[in-house]
């Protein structure tokens, strides 16, 4: 699996690498060197002792939906543009949806992540879909990470390790989202949100 994501960076309190972090935010600590990632909120889709999967939900891009997955547009949050979910296998797609209420079985449609999250099945009818969510989201791309890494860059400071709201996935001013997640975290973190790009100019 391709990786990403910084190393050798200051711990910032940050919650110990062991914590699993599925369903949770990791929020990238400035500066980050890599251009992928900085000042990135990635939503984490799954995390085990084989490594870690997630999407950025904060890097909204001018690509649509062509056919035949534009059948999919009426279905799409704001802003209703594909999102760049991270650099491995960018041309794969996949779809988050915020259900109506909190998905605990796999089906067809919907395979459960955590409380109203769930991924939604692209090849499924999205006339189905519809019945059972009120949004979705579909990034291009994802982040991964292998065994051991992400904990490691956790435990370089690399992220912060925040709980994730409901509409965090879906949020309808994206890119505010890094921003305004630190800000509602209180004390030092909320000051981190207008840490400047070069803090040596601090």
């Amino acid at each position: 699996m391709a990786t990403a994501g910084p190393h050798n960076r200051h711990n910032g309190g940050v919650i110990p690498g062991s914590v699993l972090t599925k369903g949770r935010l990791l929020v990238a600590t400035p500066p980050l060197d890599d251009p992928n990632f900085d000042r990135t909120v990635v939503y984490v889709l799954e995390h085990h002792h084989e490594g870690a999967i997630g999407v950025v939900i904060n890097r909204p891009t001018d690509e649509s939906l062509e056919d035949p997955l534009d059948r999919w547009e009426d279905l799409q949050a704001p802003p209703g543009s594909v999102f760049l979910g991270g650099p491995v296998e960018p041309d794969a797609l996949i779809a988050l949806a915020h259900a109506k209420s909190p998905v605990t079985e796999m089906s067809d449609e919907l395979s459960p992540i955590l409380g109203r999250v769930a991924s939604a099945d692209l090849t499924t009818d999205p006339a189905i879909v519809a019945a059972l969510v009120k949004s979705v989201r579909i990034f291009r791309g994802y982040a991964g990470w292998g065994p051991g890494q992400l904990e490691g860059e956790i435990e370089a400071g690399a992220w912060l390790v925040l709980d994730a709201e409901p509409d965090d996935v879906f949020a309808p001013a994206p890119d505010h989202l890094w921003r305004t997640i630190l800000r509602r975290q209180g004390g030092r973190l909320a000051w981190l949100a207008d840490a400047p790009n070069d803090l040596s100019t601090n």
